[in-house]
C-alpha cells in the first residue's frame, strides 16, 4: 500500500499540468504579496523617468500627476498572470489562487503585526548607524532614520483599511477579470486572444482602481469623493497604459506554455477551461 502511494505521488509532481499549474500559482501569489508589501510606498512615475510632473485636473482636483503606489508596478502583471491561468486551467483555478493570495497576505499582515509589537533588542533601534564612520556622517544617518524600530514599524504597519481595501478591490477584481474573460471568448471563441486577455484586464483595473480607494480613503480617511475619483482616474490612466503595453507578453506566455504542453494537450486543457 506504501509504495503504491508513493508511486501515485511521483506520478501528480511529473504530470505537465500539474508543473505548470504550481509554476504559475507560485508566480501569481508571488507578485500579489509583494505588490501588497510595497504598496506602501508612494512613487513619482515622471521624476523616475527624469521628466516633469504631469498636471492633470480631473473632478475639480488640479496639478494631478503620476504619484502612484509602488504595488503598480506588480498588480497588472498579477492580471496577465490572471488571464494566462484563466485560459489554461478555468475560472476554478483563478478562484483557488486568488482566494489563497487573500489568506496568505492576511497572514503575512498578522504577522507583521505582531512582529512590530514585539519589543526590540536594546542595541536594534540604532544598529543601522556603523559606529566606524564619522560623527558628521552618522548625524546624517540619524537625521533620515533615528529609530529602525519605529522605522520597521512604519513600514510594515499599514493602516487597517488600507489592507481591507485591497484585498476587497483584488478579490472583485479577480471575479469580474473571469466574468468578461469567459464571456468574451464565448463572443470570440479561440481567436482574439488579445481581446480577451487585455479587455478583461482593462475592466477589471477599472473596478480595483477606485475600490480600493473608496475603501481605504472615502471611508477610512474621509478623503472628499472627488479627490477619491481624480486619483482613481490616475491611476487608471497608468493600468490602462500598461495593460496595453503587456499585451504581448500574454502572446509570449502563451506560445511559451503551449511549447511545453505539446499542442494536443494545451487544446485539451483550453476547452475544458472554457468548460
Amino acid at each position: 500500500m506504501k509504495n503504491k502511494s508513493t508511486t501515485t505521488d511521483t506520478n501528480i509532481l511529473v504530470d505537465k499540468r500539474v508543473r505548470l499549474f504550481i509554476l504559475l500559482g507560485g508566480f501569481f501569489i508571488a507578485n500579489a504579496l509583494i505588490a501588497e508589501f510595497i504598496g506602501v510606498k508612494i512613487f513619482s512615475l515622471e521624476s523616475t523617468l527624469g521628466m516633469e510632473p504631469f498636471k492633470f485636473i480631473f473632478f475639480g482636483e488640479q496639478n494631478l500627476g503620476f504619484n502612484l503606489t509602488a504595488g503598480v508596478l506588480l498588480w497588472p502583471v498579477v492580471f496577465v498572470m490572471t488571464d494566462v491561468i484563466n485560459e489554461y486551467f478555468g475560472k476554478r483555478g483563478v478562484q483557488l489562487l486568488s482566494y489563497l493570495a487573500v489568506g496568505l497576505i492576511t497572514y503575512a499582515f498578522l504577522m507583521f503585526f505582531i512582529g512590530i509589537g514585539l519589543e526590540p533588542a536594546g542595541f536594534w533601534p540604532t544598529s543601522h548607524i556603523d559606529p566606524g564612520l564619522s560623527e558628521s556622517a552618522q548625524n546624517a544617518i540619524r537625521n533620515k532614520v533615528s529609530d529602525y524600530d519605529y522605522a520597521f514599524g512604519l513600514v510594515f504597519g499599514q493602516g487597517l483599511w488600507i489592507i481591507i481595501g485591497s484585498l476587497v478591490a483584488f478579490l472583485i477584481g479577480q471575479i469580474i477579470d473571469v466574468m468578461v474573460f469567459h464571456r468574451i471568448k464565448q463572443l470570440t471563441g479561440e481567436g482574439k486572444v488579445w481581446l480577451r486577455a487585455t479587455g478583461s484586464t482593462l475592466v477589471s483595473q477599472f473596478i480595483d482602481s477606485f475600490v480600493v480607494l473608496i475603501i481605504a480613503f472615502y471611508i477610512g480617511a474621509n478623503w472628499s469623493l472627488g479627490l477619491v475619483l481624480a486619483i482613481g482616474t490616475v491611476n487608471y490612466i497608468y493600468k490602462f497604459m500598461m495593460a496595453v503595453m503587456l499585451t504581448p507578453v500574454i502572446y509570449g506566455a502563451h506560445s511559451l506554455i503551449d511549447n511545453y504542453l505539446g499542442a494536443e494537450l494545451a487544446e485539451q486543457m483550453k476547452e475544458q477551461a472554457a468548460k
